[in-house]
């Protein structure tokens, strides 16, 4: 008898012990805090300065009716700052730790509802499917890894903005390069592509045969109107805008697909052409 009023007693005391240890405050889980430098997927994480991303919206010409993807998005300050601007800012980040404090970020600063983070690997389809939708996309990669996103980028719509922090695209030249100025003393310059149409190859036009070779927006070629032939010059893309002179004529136009529509204005007078492939 008494060893079962000991055993019960025991598994009251138990009982006791358990319900205060549940009613006492369970410590907070700390929020995961980055160090500068730590490693990811395929670089090391290192913060854009603020100023730095405020100039490269600006290069960009971000806009309300823009979609922006951030590629490799960190701790959201780039998706952030383009939705206090009004544009459907989305961030693309592997670190899934990453992705939460770049959402903590967002709530704090307002933007909860207007900046998108999402995990995924930016090589992907799924990614790929996504950002392929944007007309301005940000990124700090190493130049390896622009390079290798630079045939998914070039297969963009015509127009689109690319923006790199610091880091080139190989032989693609820039369309624009800034600094950050002010108080930036470490990553601080900004570069711009505009993915140019494809206009490269043999086109038929109101002013005679056109031939193109295309270097990503640069141009060379002619331009053959009987048995003159003429070399281009100062030629190359703008998104879909086209602008070349030849035989003492500076033409514009708009490429859309595999037609030309613009004008013509030079020692023989001015008017409108067209072309086709």
């Amino acid at each position: 008898m008494f060893a079962n009023f000991r055993c019960i007693s025991l598994m009251a005391l138990l009982s006791i012990f358990s319900s205060v240890a549940l009613a006492q405050p369970q410590a907070a889980k700390k929020d995961y805090e980055p160090s500068v430098g730590q490693s990811g997927k395929d670089v090391v994480w290192v913060p854009s300065p603020q100023a730095l991303v405020d100039r490269m919206l600006d290069m960009a010409k971000l806009t309300p009716s823009d979609i922006h993807y951030d590629l490799g998005s960190g701790d959201g300050r780039t998706v952030i700052t383009a939705a206090k601007r009004g544009t459907r800012a989305y961030g693309i980040e592997y670190n899934p730790d990453m992705v939460e404090l770049a959402k903590r970020n967002a709530q704090k600063e307002g933007m909860a509802d207007k900046a998108t983070f999402t995990r995924g690997d930016i090589f992907t389809p799924e990614s790929i499917k996504a950002y392929t939708q944007a007309t301005v996309i940000t990124l700090f990669l190493l130049p390896d890894l622009n390079v290798k996103l630079r045939p998914t980028l070039l297969d963009m719509k015509p127009g689109t903005r690319i923006v790199s922090n610091s880091f080139t695209m190989g032989d693609w030249k820039e369309d624009e390069k800034i600094s950050a100025g002010g108080d930036c003393t470490s990553w601080c310059t900004g570069y711009l592509w505009i993915i140019p149409a494809k206009a490269g190859g043999t086109w038929k036009t109101s002013r005679g045969d056109l031939t193109l070779k295309q270097e990503y927006q640069m141009l060379s070629g002619t331009l053959a109107r009987g048995n003159v032939s003429a070399i281009i010059s100062d030629a190359k893309m703008n998104g879909d805008q086209i602008a070349f002179t030849a035989a003492g004529s500076q033409y514009t136009g708009r490429v859309t697909g595999n037609a030309i529509a613009g004008t013509y204005k030079g020692s023989d007078g001015s008017g409108s052409w067209t072309a086709t492939k």
